[in-house]
């Protein structure tokens, strides 16, 4: 997206922000869309088609929302005179094979258990650039941050181990109702990020799970530490030579994020009823 933006001559901070914030509130439809929906769902596994029929309003609203929010934030930037791309943002590829992205994205939709897939489609697409040579093996390390993706697992681990053996947060999620549940879920996220926030909240079968889901999934649009997906993003975005900022995520992701909850919430509600 910020390799269109150049291309295009137009400024890019549409395309840095909200690719992060879309992938965030559109990560409702499947279950594969996001690990959280996978751990939340585990004490209730449903099939794919299940879950989007029952998740697709609520998605959609928070997708329409944040859409709506990203034009309204940068509408006039995109309206703006472009100016002339420079030959070496014209002539820069993307390093990811979109044919990667396809295969993955049409293995999510077609099998219950895609994570195997999905991982030997990355990792073939990984191999293909680093044979070619137009990527190297520091570069691939350096995208993934196997660092931190050991630590989210470590985290989470302890975390679940907390919260089989420790009610409170259980305790909580029943008190709080569908509303008050995703607010606990965006607020769990931004201070622990929302995968170990998932395995503690779910660790028990929840009250509300879809209603957790909004929280977990929409919530780390507030702050860039809400999700393994803002770090990714972070790092790819600096690979480009973007100049992304965790104060100007907060400053555009807190009134998007907000907004597109309510607007799930008020779907979820009108067609599930009060509680």
């Amino acid at each position: 997206l910020v390799h269109a933006a150049r291309g295009r001559g137009v400024r890019e901070e549409a395309f840095l922000y909200g690719s992060v914030f879309m992938a965030n509130a559109s990560s409702l439809y499947l279950p594969g869309s996001n690990l959280t929906n996978l751990l939340v769902l585990a004490h209730q596994p449903v099939s794919g088609a299940t879950f989007a029929a029952e998740m697709f309003a609520p998605a959609l609203a928070a997708t329409l929302a944040t859409g709506f929010g990203l034009f309204l934030l940068f509408g006039a930037a995109m309206r703006a005179p472009a100016r002339a791309p420079r030959a070496s943002e014209r002539a820069t590829p993307p390093r990811l094979s979109l044919v990667a992205v396809g295969a993955a994205a049409v293995l999510t939709v077609a099998l219950p258990s895609p994570a195997v897939p999905v991982l030997c489609a990355g990792a073939a697409a990984a191999l293909y650039e680093l044979a070619r040579g137009r990527l190297t093996g520091g570069e691939l390390m350096r995208a993934l941050g196997p660092a931190v993706l050991v630590s989210l697992f470590l985290v989470s681990v302890a975390l679940g181990v907390l919260g089989r053996s420790w009610g409170g947060p259980s305790q909580l999620l029943g008190d709080g109702g569908r509303w008050g549940t995703t607010a606990i879920g965006a607020l769990a996220s931004v201070l622990i990020n929302n995968l170990p926030a998932a395995v503690l909240l779910s660790a028990r079968p929840v009250a509300h799970p879809r209603a957790l889901l909004l929280g977990l999934n929409i919530g780390p649009n507030l702050a860039a530490s809400g999700s393994l997906s803002a770090f990714l993003w972070w790092r790819a975005a600096r690979q480009v030579d973007a100049r992304p900022s965790l104060t100007a995520f907060s400053r555009r992701g807190v009134p998007l994020g907000l907004f597109a909850m309510l607007a799930a919430l008020l779907v979820s509600t009108l067609i599930a009823g009060p509680s």
